[in-house]
């Protein structure tokens, strides 16, 4: 059946009205559901306050106050002088470098000339071949013979010059008493000029040769000062011959380790070489620092810091040496660059037997000050540096302190304490005053006062 236009179009005109109308209703379908819902949950959470506000409250029940359980000690007052403990090196007090004061050629050395040996005092180290200097020595000697012969000769020489003088000078008074005789004779007449003027040239002849004679003399005793200074010249030079015949030998000074040598049987050495060094065995030293607060403490102390007797600690092996030692000096200079001050001490103990050497890093307990009317107390009982917690009817009392000294675990302290107060030992993250505190269930497990305080006392 064929459709006409006009029911085609009237159709098409429909069909968007029935479409708006679904859309519509599908909306009011949705809005009514959303407000079905949230009706719901209202009704829920009113029922809800409701049934809660029905609840009956819980009894309330006190705050619970802690309680700790500590340790503490009883605190006394009493002098008290702490041990200070430093490190240290040990070193040589007399060590010294040999060296050959002549050269040549080694001929000997001593069989126990090694290093780390002991030397005896006095020892021969070793010999130098002395051929050369027992020439010069033969030398000197013919030269001083042949020096003091011409000596012998030019004093005789002098000795002749002096008698010639002392016989020209008679000679020369004589000729001039005759000539005054003839003078006198020629005045009388009795005498010609001819004859004075002979006995003129006598006298003036005689006067010439006891100049020369003088002369003579002058020179001879010249010639004998400059021998005498060539014979010292020589005398020295055998002095010198002498001497380097002796120092081809060189021995021990004193009794000590040997650090190092530069010998052997065959070798030639010059004058000034270095050939050994050693170490005085029996006299060793301590080098140490302390800071500028412990120098300071222990030098106005009584006693000082120089004679102060001090203990030094050897630990090699698991094994512990112990020295006796006494502060001998301080350094020469104050480093500010290593914050102390420098101490030297001597080692008084027997190290001649041990195996202590120079060079050993050791221990050094040194006593501090001594601290009158102090108290000592464990380190763990110290909060901020500078406060304590003493117990009092079961809680905890704050006390300001000044801390003078440490060691160890302890430390000694005066302040707002007096004998008698129990000081807390215990540490406790959350500390304050007012604390509830109680000491431990066993009494026995309590530490006493000597079990915490280990620091010597003297």
């Amino acid at each position: 059946m064929l459709t006409t236009n006009d029911e085609i179009e009237t159709e098409l005109e429909a069909s968007p009205r029935q479409g708006s109308k679904s859309v519509f209703r599908m909306i009011g379908r949705g809005m009514a559901q959303l407000c079905l819902m949230v009706l719901v949950l209202f009704c829920g959470f009113m029922g809800m306050n409701y049934f809660v506000s029905l609840k009956e409250d819980p009894p309330s029940r006190p705050p619970f106050q802690t309680t700790y359980t500590v340790n503490t000690i009883i605190a006394e007052e009493g002098t008290f002088q702490p041990d200070l403990l430093v490190y240290g090196e040990v070193r040589a007090a007399e060590a010294v470098q040999l060296r050959s004061l002549v050269a040549g050629k080694i001929v000997s050395v001593n069989p126990e000339l090694k290093v780390g040996g002991k030397i005896e005092a006095g020892a021969e180290l070793l010999r130098i071949d002395p051929f050369n200097f027992e020439t010069e020595l033969a030398s000197a000697k013919a030269n001083i013979r042949e020096t003091e012969a011409r000596i012998a000769e030019n004093k005789a020489r002098v000795k002749i010059e002096e008698s010639r003088i002392r016989s020209l000078q008679d000679q020369l008074r004589l000729a001039e008493n005759d000539l005054e005789r003839f003078a006198t004779l020629k005045t009388r007449g009795t005498a010609t000029s001819k004859q004075v003027e002979d006995r003129e040239l006598i006298v003036s002849q005689r006067s010439q040769s006891l100049e020369q004679s003088e002369l003579n003399l002058v020179a001879e005793k010249s010639r004998l000062e400059q021998l005498e200074a060539v014979l010292v010249r020589f005398q020295r030079s055998e002095m010198q011959a002498e001497r380097n015949i002796e120092d081809t030998l060189l021995r021990a000074p004193f009794s000590g380790i040997v650090s190092e040598k530069n010998t052997g049987v065959g070798r030639l050495i010059g004058a000034n070489d270095m050939v050994v060094a050693m170490y005085e065995a029996d006299v060793l030293e301590v080098y140490f620092t302390l800071t500028d607060e412990r120098f300071g403490r222990v030098q106005a102390d009584d006693v000082g810091i120089s004679g102060r007797e001090v203990q030094v600690i050897w630990s090699v092996g698991g094994e512990e040496f112990r020295y006796p030692a006494t502060i001998d000096r301080i350094g020469a200079q104050i480093t500010s660059s290593r914050g102390g001050v420098e101490v030297i001490a001597s080692i008084t103990g027997d190290v001649a037997a041990s195996a202590l050497r120079p060079g050993a890093f050791v221990e050094v307990i040194v006593p501090d000050k001594k601290f009158d009317a102090h108290f000592r107390i464990p380190d763990t009982a110290l909060y901020n540096d500078d406060t304590i917690y003493v117990v009092v009817d079961g809680k905890l009392q704050a006390r300001k302190i000044r801390v003078h000294a440490r060691n160890g675990a302890n430390v000694i302290l005066t302040g707002n304490l007096q004998t008698g107060d129990e000081v807390l030992t215990t540490r406790i993250a959350e500390i304050s005053e007012g604390l509830n505190v109680r000491p431990p269930t066993n009494a026995a497990q309590q530490p006493s006062s000597s079990d915490k305080l280990v620091e010597n006392t003297k």
